[in-house]
């Protein structure tokens, strides 16, 4: 896999584009650009289709990375994530990344890693296979990880791995296992807010639905915090964790963090943002403080 010192150290992950029409994600991304951010991460999550998005992205910049983080693996065929990724490659080569993760339409008792695990064969026998003309730059992949086999599963065949909503030590602990080359982008939720009440309420409903699920429980739970810390809206301790805030130098080096701890890349996301509103003025403050 190409490697991704191209996005840079830091860049935005965003939730905005699923409110807004395609001239003001158009305008933002480019803006983007112009401030010099390098990569532009955005979910798939029952709005926008991934890859259309990420082509729309590529055609209104020139230079922007756009990274799915992530395409959902039961939303698309492998056939259909094929196609379109070595289509994004040949076209703007070097500018996309195709990050993959579970999730889609539900399958019971299939087990993420193996589902994962069979999504990579499929592309990878397709690559080979294809009438598809290969691209001169090859698609540039990452997967969606947390656990062990799952990091060492995206350390193996792909790029490297994605983690969303994780602390410091587990990007300390996913670097021991993806091992120095393979590449390691951490998403971190960050609010511009000194007020620990106010910052924390915002935090506590920003995670909300992620401390009431199963899957993100069980992942908290191995990240070091009790269930007492979960319930109830999640303990300062966990919220802190989870969600960087403060003033512009405190969350900044907040963020550095992730890098000293073995981070290539952090996507920083800006949250409290209204439906339809945007974060653009938070993405020129913490540009102002984190990019080169």
């Amino acid at each position: 896999m190409t490697n991704l010192g191209t996005l840079g150290t830091f860049g935005i992950y965003t939730f905005d584009f699923e409110h807004q029409p395609a001239a003001r994600i158009s305008a933002a991304a480019q803006e983007l650009e112009q401030l010099g951010w390098r990569a532009l991460w955005f979910p798939e999550v029952g709005g926008r289709e991934a890859l259309t998005q990420a082509g729309y992205l590529l055609s209104r910049t020139e230079r922007l990375h756009v990274v799915n983080g992530i395409a959902q693996i039961w939303s698309r065929a492998a056939a259909a994530t094929h196609a379109a990724s070595t289509l994004l490659a040949d076209a703007y080569p070097g500018r996309h990344v195709l990050g993959l993760g579970f999730g889609g339409e539900r399958r019971p008792g299939v087990k993420p890693l193996a589902a994962m695990a069979e999504y990579v064969d499929e592309l990878d026998a397709l690559a080979k296979e294809s009438s598809v003309p290969a691209p001169g730059t090859p698609v540039r992949r990452v997967l969606a990880a947390y656990g062990p086999k799952m990091l060492a599963l995206a350390r193996d065949r792909s790029a490297g791995a994605h983690t969303y909503h994780v602390n410091t030590a587990h990007t300390a602990q996913a670097r021991e296992v993806l091992g120095p080359d393979a590449f390691l982008g951490v998403e971190h939720p960050v609010l511009l807010e000194r007020d620990s009440e106010t910052a924390r309420a915002t935090a506590r409903e920003h995670l909300r639905p992620y401390l009431n699920t199963p899957y993100n429980i069980a992942k908290f739970r191995r990240l070091g915090y009790a269930d007492e810390e979960i319930a109830h809206g999640g303990s300062d301790r966990l919220v802190d964790d989870l969600v960087f805030w403060g003033d512009l130098d405190t969350v900044a080096d907040k963020l550095r963090a992730h890098v000293r701890a073995g981070a290539d890349h952090v996507a920083v996301q800006v949250i409290g943002t209204e439906p339809g509103g945007s974060a653009m003025p938070h993405w020129r403050r913490l540009g102002e403080a984190l990019l080169p």
